[in-house]
């Protein structure tokens, strides 16, 4: 009786289990599924009939001149927005991680941002941007300056469009890096005094080494994010001017609703798809946390 008690309850603790199992079939994996099934086709988004193709969308999609811009904007806007978070997300935690009166406040101010939806994030920066009435015009205008229209340039807007992001979701950063140092034994630092060490060598040799399982999940978080950033690129230059700001995700969105070729979306998801799996795979083989177990 007690073997069967205890058989009944594992099976019964595992079908709590399914209900999150059924919703990740039916809005995740079914979807997904559906895609690459779209992704031969010449679907135009609303009509009832379309053709296969076979790999012709994925044939044109290495070819397409907008595709590679998009690409290569999804790297910068990745790998860019990334390291700032590092950078600043370090810092942020090493001086919040002191004692001072108004932390807890500090904190909060950083993090607030966070819990902003992307796309109010991106039409905040815009009415403080744009050219005619924006806010930084405004202000400059005061000291004599002409008023500059900061997205018309491809190469500014995409700086503007990592900064923005980095400012928004550096909290993010922030708190893990605090998380990892209250894990660090207070004795490392106690022992290091002892033996004459400063505070550059603790940091070097003792905070950082021990912050490297923080580093993965801050790095693997922020640069799966900035991979598929969508939100403040559509509120602030729509892919603009032209298509120099365009990230995949944008891209995708652009050519699903306004190109209406469905079928050649869903292509380019699946292959943005493969490739933030593979960067991740790559980020987490780089940091094996075996290594830094202590």
């Amino acid at each position: 009786m007690n073997k069967y008690s205890k058989f009944a309850r594992q099976h019964m603790v595992n079908l709590l289990y399914l209900p999150a199992l059924i919703m990740f079939s039916i809005f995740v994996l079914y979807p997904f599924v559906k895609g690459i099934s779209l992704s031969f086709t010449d679907w135009n988004g609303f009509s009832q009939n379309f053709n296969y193709v076979g790999f012709r969308n994925y044939s044109e999609l290495f070819q397409d001149v907008n595709v590679r811009k998009a690409f290569t904007n999804t790297l910068v806007y990745g790998f860019g927005s990334t390291l700032l978070q590092q950078c600043f997300g370090l810092g942020y935690a090493l001086l919040l991680n002191q004692s001072f009166a108004m932390r807890k406040f500090a904190r909060t101010v950083i993090y607030m941002p966070v819990m902003i939806a992307g796309v109010i994030m991106g039409y905040m920066t815009y009415f403080l941007l744009q050219y005619n009435n924006g806010t930084l015009n405004d202000v400059i205008s005061l000291f004599g300056f002409a008023p500059v229209d900061w997205l018309a340039d491809g190469n500014r807007a995409v700086a503007i469009i990592i900064v923005i992001n980095s400012l928004q979701f550096v909290g993010i950063s922030m708190v893990i890096y605090l998380a990892g140092l209250q894990n660090i034994p207070k004795s490392f630092y106690e022992a290091s005094d002892i033996d004459g060490a400063g505070k550059i060598n603790q940091f070097f040799h003792i905070t950082l080494p021990l912050l490297k399982p923080a580093v993965i999940t801050s790095v693997t978080i922020n640069l799966i994010g900035g991979l598929k950033l969508f939100d403040q690129i559509k509120a602030l230059t729509n892919g603009g001017p032209g298509y120099e700001s365009h990230s995949m995700s944008t891209l995708i969105d652009a050519t699903y609703f306004r190109s209406q070729q469905a079928g050649y979306s869903a292509a380019m998801g699946i292959v943005l798809f493969l490739f933030i799996l593979v960067v991740s795979l790559i980020i987490l083989r780089m940091f094996d946390k075996r290594r830094f177990e202590y």
